[in-house]
């Protein structure tokens, strides 16, 4: 009997473990837009009717937090991005369903 309960254990402690590392923290200061992927070449972004530049060095997301490159990128996502103080895309990420909504309750 206790070697069950150990087995038990162990396996919630690996599933809550699991879903704490698929939880990431986004940017308070991040924007939100619908991404059109593959319409512009690199390090051009097209984010709703904006083409705007990959920052050098900048970093896209997807939804399991992973580091994907530009030829990557879905047909269309809704994301938040960050910019930086020239106006480019320093991260950008990709977007579940409840992260945004997680975002849109936030917002006022």
């Amino acid at each position: 009997m206790r070697k069950w309960l150990w087995i038990l254990a162990l396996a919630v402690a690996v599933v809550t473990t699991g879903y704490a590392q698929s939880l990431r923290q986004l940017p308070a200061n991040g924007k939100l837009g619908e991404l059109t992927g593959q319409q512009q070449p690199y390090p051009l972004l097209q984010i709703d009717n904006n083409v705007l530049r990959l920052a050098p060095g900048g970093r896209i997301y997807d939804q399991h937090n992973r580091t994907i490159v530009h030829g990557a990128l879905p047909g269309s996502a809704t994301v938040l991005f960050v910019q930086d103080m020239n106006g480019d895309i320093s991260r950008v990420y990709i977007l579940r369903a409840d992260e945004l909504e997680q975002i849109r309750q936030r917002q006022p």
